[in-house]
């Protein structure tokens, strides 16, 4: 896939294997599974974060590779149920977090030139994500500033 803000082409990564079931080494009940992802959400971890961690810690020592195959649930599902889902989605949040550290900078460099566009696409990378999660996970009105960026961020 192409990349969005540049001509070049995207680099291509490896592809996880194609497994229906977990390997017999990480037998794991998915309940104890779904208490520990909980517990690290509660800890202040990120979705992204809590699959590292069951990937390398695990639960009771047995190494989780694929909290999916295991419950047969997302990592997300599992935190809507609980009610420990995190207000903004990850990728928009760390996102917005992006654009306000540009936003300082930029202020105070007004001569950098590069990272004025990087604020730029990183905006825009914002309000298309914006439009991707109003109604789901925002609420039906919220448009994206700086502003609201800052406030939702310091929370």
């Amino acid at each position: 896939m192409a990349r969005m803000h540049t001509r070049r082409r995207g680099s291509s990564g490896s592809d996880k294997p194609v497994a229906d079931e977990p390997p017999e080494w990480s037998d794991v009940d998915a309940e104890d599974v779904e208490a520990r992802v909980v517990e690290l959400a509660e800890q202040g971890h990120e979705p992204s974060q809590i699959g590292l961690k069951l990937r390398d810690e695990g639960v009771k020592g047995v190494p989780i590779p694929d909290v999916k195959l295991a419950t047969g649930k997302k990592v997300t599902t599992i935190l809507d149920e609980n009610d420990a889902a995190p207000e903004l989605p990850e990728d928009l949040r760390n996102l917005m977090e992006r654009a306000v550290r540009l936003r300082r900078h930029v202020n105070e460099n007004q001569q950098d030139m590069q990272n004025k566009r990087a604020l730029q696409n990183t905006e825009s990378k914002i309000r298309r994500l914006v439009d991707y999660y109003r109604g789901d996970a925002l609420d039906e009105d919220f448009t994206y500033t700086f502003d609201v960026a800052v406030e939702l961020l310091e929370e």
